[in-house]
């Protein structure tokens, strides 16, 4: 049999009619092979760029999308210049201004409202009853509402004046008894009714005024209200 094999010399060419002829898989002289067919991966690159181009598009709208509301700002979490942050829907007490006189402030059971400061007094009550200022009388007028739901005792001596050097000063509750009107010590106030009263302190003559710290009992927090 022919099995391809390459003809000696003097030989003829094997006949591929012949019976028993074997093409093999190798070249055959003067037949050119046909170049085997390489896949093409450009398409396939094409296609996957194209692909992530999409998504990151559609990540960047969602994000535009959802941030749209917020405020814009700095990487370290401040307001950029030109813009305004949001507020926050709640009393920041550090940039209102502080309550003053004819202002309703409130602390415990009681709400208050200072009406009026008289300075300078050397002298209270008539006769028997007047006292006289060690150095100065002061008299701060104050209306004191029971907002609870219970009666509450509204005592003069828990009530604190400031001077503009951070001292605080303790009510004269003795020279307050002979006061008309005082109505400062140790009154009794039922819920929703109000009692107008004068808070009375023997302080030095050169006293400058600054606040007044009122509190509904001897242990609150108590609230204070500018005196100038």
């Amino acid at each position: 049999m022919y099995e391809n094999q390459p003809p000696q010399p003097g030989q003829p060419h094997p006949d591929p009619s012949q019976p028993g002829y074997q093409q093999s898989g190798q070249p055959q002289p003067g037949h050119p092979q046909a170049a085997p067919v390489q896949k093409k991966r450009g398409g396939c690159l094409r296609m996957f760029l194209a692909g992530t181009a999409a998504l990151v598009a559609l990540v960047v709208i969602a994000v535009i999308l959802s941030g749209g509301d917020e405020t814009s700002g700095t990487p370290d979490g401040t307001t950029a210049p030109g813009t305004s942050a949001p507020s926050s829907g709640r009393d920041d007490q550090s940039e209102r201004k502080p309550p003053g006189i004819g202002d309703v402030v409130k602390d415990g059971k009681f709400s208050f409202e200072i009406t009026k400061i008289e300075k300078g007094l050397a002298q209270v009550g008539q006769g028997f009853a007047a006292s006289k200022a060690q150095g100065q009388y002061v008299l701060v007028h104050v209306t004191v509402r029971n907002i609870g739901d219970e009666a509450q005792l509204f005592d003069g001596s828990a009530q604190k004046l400031i001077d503009s050097e951070g001292r605080q000063y303790d009510t004269d509750s003795g020279a307050a008894l002979g006061l008309e009107g005082s109505n400062a010590f140790l009154n009794n106030i039922n819920p929703g009714n109000s009692v107008s009263g004068i808070l009375l302190f023997d302080v030095p003559k050169d006293f400058k005024p600054k606040a007044i710290q009122l509190h509904d009992s001897m242990f609150s927090g108590g609230v204070e209200v500018r005196l100038r």
